[in-house]
């Protein structure tokens, strides 16, 4: 019996087994986050400290700019050592007592092996300074570091924006993917997750909340609310919500996050996207700060305004017919407030309006008419809509919604940040690609003390190759020095993976440099390229680089740049012909001395000739030569002369070459008259690309 039931009884349990693994399971979105957070940008401590200072900035300027207001924006990092990281949360130190079991621990017969490697190395340094010879740099010695070992720091983000409601304050930080960036629009933002991921990474590496203080405009109180996310419901946990007085009127927000990071490997990458972000936005006042508990190290920059003069705010749009798919479709027939099929078509799709509706539902067939409840298409209808829309042709979308930098403000930042020798941008009109809308703004800089002529791209990774020779000459040739690339998107700096970026292959591969006389192995050429769009057709998870394989755009980021160099060249053949002028011009200076005085010795001995009667001379030579005996001509007199030939030689030759060269005026500069706005009618601004000239009312 017993041998009877085993079978059955094995059976039934892996029937349970079956049943136990196959039940479905759900994730919430802040669980999916927290567990694909390369995704956001939180790839290590290093790059989510990267990215918790860049999504906290951006989110400070959108705030600013959404009320018209100048931003300040304050950052401050800072580092914070494990004993105060343990008093932080409670937990006491403890000091070690196995100390074989920690993965820093060290033998007795390592350490004497690299007591001996340092003393030989110090023998070696001693000889060499005793014989002269140059000692070599010393090696970074390994300092042995616990895999669990982590550094922390608290980020601090506080700015002069519009501040966030009372109520609303725990869902916009503890509810992923709940915000109110979402819409057709240009917007910083790149998944809308701003400081939810920071604080998801908070929770994962410090279990620390986050602290946010917040107030707006004629508001009497701030807002003081302390909380964290619970990951698997996606909702906040609310620590302490409350009012405060607010007697300075201060309106704007500060939030505190406390997260593990990498101050060492990504500062350079932080100072960068500060400065980036300067460029690009000159009308923002930062000031950033990193604390150390080394005081040498502490850093405070501050990037001051340098215009008051600020784009316009990007506007929400409608979708354009040949952008939407079939579920998007769904969405806005279940979402419209209008009626009939006619009222849905000419109210939420641009470039659409009550002739092209009539038009376009009369195409779609006999099961369509204009006074067709919306609620009433069917999926097959939608499928037709979709397909209609696919097959017609409509009117590109106006760029009108979108808020690019200005020409104005991207030469503004560059002098401001680099100090080129030469500089010129170019603001594209607006084009469009699947739809969408964009616009491209280039600036290409020469010279300058804070450019760096070395090559864009790092060669870190080089190492990792058998063929690491190979690939670093191929490199050099591919990626040349002299070309630094500045990468915008919706007005935020992209930092990383440049190469397969469409900016920079335009810059390194499809522009003639020398063509425009810019030498692109000498010169120190810094090339900026801002794309602006209600879609950034981003590649790769991370967002952080525009394909090469949009045809629309490529063409326009290489109309941009070339139109940078066409003024650029203007520019350098002009001090091409100044310096050239100034050579001709030293060249026969420098010969008039002795052409005086050799001239003025055959002058005297003719004279001597005349006088004596050896020689008889004609009258008009003559007279010259009764000038000079009576020292009316004289050697400084021949000198003036001369010096007077050569200029007016040297002003017909540079004529003479301007002429062949082409070379004319200036090209004139549009200026715009910007319309009155309502609640600041006192003052008139007339913009050109190189300067706003206010007119005061």
């Amino acid at each position: 019996m017993a041998g009877d039931d085993s079978p059955a009884e094995t059976k039934k349990g892996s029937s349970k087994k079956n049943s136990k693994e196959s039940t479905l399971k759900q994730k919430s979105p802040a669980e999916f986050f927290a567990e694909n957070k390369n995704i956001a940008g939180f790839d290590n401590p290093g790059k989510s400290l990267y990215t918790t200072v860049r999504e906290l900035v951006e989110n400070a300027l959108d705030s600013a700019e959404s009320i018209s207001e100048l931003p300040e924006v304050e950052v401050t990092i800072e580092e914070i050592v494990k004993s105060k990281f343990n008093s932080m949360i409670g937990l006491i130190d403890r000091e070690r007592v196995d100390t074989k079991l920690y993965d820093d621990y060290e033998t007795e017969k390592a350490r004497e092996k690299r007591l001996v490697k340092e003393a030989r190395a110090s023998e070696i340094q001693a000889k060499n300074l005793a014989s002269g010879k140059k000692n070599k740099e010393p090696g970074v010695s390994k300092v042995l570091k616990a895999r669990g070992e982590a550094s922390y720091y608290k980020v601090t983000c506080k700015d002069n924006g519009k501040g966030m409601p009372h109520d609303d304050i725990p869902n916009m930080f503890g509810r992923v993917l709940s915000g109110t960036k979402y819409g057709l629009k240009q917007t910083r933002g790149k998944f809308g997750l701003g400081a939810k991921m920071a604080l998801i990474w908070s929770k994962m590496s410090t279990g620390l909340p986050i602290e946010i203080s917040s107030s707006m405009k004629s508001q009497n109180y701030v807002t003081f609310c302390r909380l964290d996310i619970d990951i698997h419901r996606n909702i906040p946990h609310i620590h302490l919500h409350e009012k405060k007085p607010n007697k300075e009127k201060w309106h704007g927000a500060e939030i505190n996050v406390v997260i593990e990071g990498n101050w060492t490997t990504y500062r350079s990458k932080i100072l960068h996207y500060m400065r980036q972000m300067a460029v690009i936005t000159p009308y923002a006042q930062f000031m950033f700060r990193f604390i150390s508990e080394t005081p040498e190290k502490n850093v405070t920059i501050k990037f001051t305004r340098r215009t008051d003069v600020m784009p316009p705010i990007p506007m929400e749009t409608k979708h354009h017919p040949s952008s939407v798919d079939l579920l998007l479709i769904k969405r806005l027939l279940t979402d419209t407030s209008k009626k009939t099929l006619l009222q849905f078509l000419q109210n939420e799709f641009v470039n659409i309006n009550r002739n092209l509706a009539a038009r376009l539902i009369g195409e779609m067939g006999p099961d369509f008419s204009p006074s067709m409840a919306v609620k009433s298409v069917t999926s097959q209808q939608m499928v037709r809509i979709h397909q209609l829309f696919r097959q017609a042709k409509f009117d590109d979308p106006s760029g009108d919604c979108l808020s690019p930098a200005g020409e104005y403000n991207l030469r503004l930042g560059i002098i401001k940040e680099l100090h080129p020798d030469m500089v010129a941008t170019h603001s594209g009109s607006a084009q469009v690609f699947e739809g969408h809308p964009f616009i491209v703004e280039a600036g290409v800089s020469v010279g300058g003390r804070d450019v760096k002529q070395a090559s864009y791209i790092p060669l870190l990774f080089i190492h990792v190759y058998s063929f690491a020779a190979k690939l670093a000459n191929t490199l050099k040739r591919e990626f040349p020095a002299g070309i630094n690339i500045f990468r915008f998107a919706n007005r935020i700096p992209l930092l990383f993976e440049q190469g397969g970026d469409v900016v920079t292959r335009t810059a390194l591969k499809r522009i003639n440099w020398n063509s425009y006389k810019i030498n692109q192995t000498q010169d120190k050429i810094g090339v900026f390229v801002s794309i602006v769009s209600t879609k950034i057709p981003f590649k790769g998870t991370g967002k952080e680089y525009i394909g090469d394989d949009i045809s629309e755009i490529a063409t326009a980021v290489k109309s941009a740049i070339q139109q940078c160099c066409i003024q650029l060249k203007s520019k350098i053949v002009k001090r091409m012909q100044a310096r050239e002028q100034q050579e001709r011009k030293r060249s026969l200076s420098r010969y008039i001395p002795d052409a005086t005085g050799a001239v003025y010795d055959v002058l005297k001995q003719m004279t001597e000739e005349h006088t004596t009667k050896r020689k008889r001379y004609k009258k008009e030579d003559t007279t010259m030569l009764e000038e000079v005996s009576k020292r009316i001509i004289t050697k400084e007199t021949l000198k003036e002369k001369l010096a007077e030939h050569v200029e007016q030689v040297d002003y017909e030759m540079a004529l003479e070459y301007a002429t062949q060269s082409g070379v004319s005026e200036e090209p004139r500069e549009t200026i715009y008259l910007q319309h009155l706005n309502p609640n600041n009618s006192n003052f008139t601004d007339l913009h050109s690309p190189t300067f706003v000239f206010r007119l005061i009312m």
